[in-house]
């Protein structure tokens, strides 16, 4: 009788597999366990992340006062350790300074995100929307939106039990994005609009 043959078992790669492949000039990620680079950004890629970064970074990076509500942390493109096999490295990512008074130092962080925002290109739409999206909810990500220059619209999802429920959606102008939604954001300039004059 023959026994069927053991399946030798795959090395998952860990945040140290993506150190090495840093020091060699590599951008990359692990998600579940393996090394994926994370491609060169393109220019509207580029655009949206600065977009996303100015209108939301001046009213809310700070402690409070004047010039907006203040109350997060930022960063962008930060190694964050999601388990032993993941590490992603989102296009921006904030944290509630209720929650976190202090922004960690190490590296990489090991601490999740109450917020995080992926600008979609074509080489990272589908890693973006599957299995980072996975993680981030089974990170306890509360929010995630993701900007989408291509089709020049920005999705906000919240965490839902199971799923990510798509909270709102925005095509340009102006509008009030959970969870930044005490100011309102001029959206075009995520896709490389200037805001009308005023």
């Amino acid at each position: 009788m023959l026994t069927p043959m053991a399946t030798p078992a795959t090395k998952l790669a860990t945040w140290e597999e993506s150190w090495e492949a840093s020091e060699a000039g590599l951008a990359v990620e692990v998600l579940n366990g393996i090394v994926v680079e994370k491609a060169a950004p393109t220019d509207e890629h580029g655009a949206g992340q600065i977009g996303v970064a100015f209108e939301v970074v001046g009213p809310f990076a700070r402690k409070g006062g004047p010039g907006g509500p203040g109350g997060w942390w930022f960063r962008t493109e930060v190694d964050i350790e999601l388990g032993a096999h993941n590490l992603v490295r989102p296009d921006l990512a904030g944290w509630r300074r209720e929650r976190v008074p202090e922004m960690p130092k190490t590296f990489p962080c090991r601490l999740a995100p109450d917020w995080v925002c992926e600008v979609l290109s074509p080489t990272t739409a589908a890693r973006d929307r599957g299995p980072k999206a996975e993680l981030y909810h089974r990170a306890g990500v509360s929010w995630f939106w993701v900007v989408d220059p291509a089709n020049r619209v920005v999705e906000v999802l919240r965490r839902g039990e199971s799923l990510w429920e798509v909270v709102t959606t925005s095509g340009g102008g102006f509008a009030r994005l959970p969870p930044f939604d005490a100011v309102e954001l001029f959206v075009g300039r995520f896709f490389g609009e200037d805001p009308p004059e005023e």
